[in-house]
């Protein structure tokens, strides 16, 4: 069998996503998926593992610092056999790049000093232009003023939904020609974890709330006398 076969016959038995900010759950368990991606052969099976450990927030190591998974993306990334990999790898560690800049901006520090800070193309264009709303971005990225503008308004939740919509969109533009092929299981897997990441962050939103709401309502109570409990 044919990887185009193969590929055409694992991606026809994947439920399809729906709209991203309208999920309650992933259109199949992480197990599932894990199973279906099994078909991948062992090249693709490694470049996929790679590319979503380099870029997902949940595949980070939380002890690791951030020159660390820096120099672990400039080691791996250029090892990646599949260009499409690399191209989608370049741009969202970019894209972290960037949104790295804006939060230390915000907290009132100075450009970068440190020589090789961030990863991609703009990195000197950032530390030229720190005092620059977008630094000087805003036509190669749309998405940056409104960013920095969401975030000088404390607007986390706000940041959260256009970055995910962001990268949501990008993977949709980029599926056009991608069908049945390997760069379409790449950008399932990656809307996958999308998804993922905004219905978790909507549950832990949902615990939270509730927990207040249980603190509120047992706000003035008296705490049952442990003789009675």
């Amino acid at each position: 069998m044919t990887d185009s076969h193969r590929y055409a016959m694992l991606l026809s038995a994947l439920p399809a996503h729906g709209a991203l900010f309208t999920a309650r759950q992933t259109p199949l368990s992480r197990i599932r998926l894990e199973q279906r991606l099994t078909q991948l052969d062992a090249e693709d099976a490694h470049t996929l593992r790679t590319l979503r450990t380099l870029i997902e927030w949940a595949e980070q190591d939380p002890h690791s610092s951030d020159q660390a998974v820096l120099e672990r993306a400039r080691r791996q990334i250029p090892t990646l056999p599949d260009p499409f990999a690399r191209d989608l790898a370049d741009w969202r560690l970019e894209m972290r790049t960037l949104i790295c800049a804006l939060r230390r901006r915000h907290r009132g520090e100075p450009p970068p000093s440190e020589r090789r800070w961030g990863y991609g193309r703009w990195t000197e264009q950032v530390r030229r232009h720190w005092n620059e709303p977008a630094f000087r971005l805003e036509r190669a990225c749309p998405w940056l003023p409104e960013a920095a503008r969401r975030l000088d308004q404390g607007d986390a939740i706000g940041v959260e939904r256009l970055l995910l919509r962001t990268v949501w969109e990008h993977l949709e533009r980029l599926h056009d020609g991608h069908h049945f092929d390997f760069a379409a299981v790449i950008i399932y897997a990656l809307r996958w974890d999308l998804v993922a990441r905004w219905t978790s962050y909507h549950h832990e939103r949902a615990l939270a709330r509730f927990d207040d709401l249980v603190e509120t309502a047992l706000d003035g109570v008296e705490p049952i006398p442990e003789a009675a409990a």
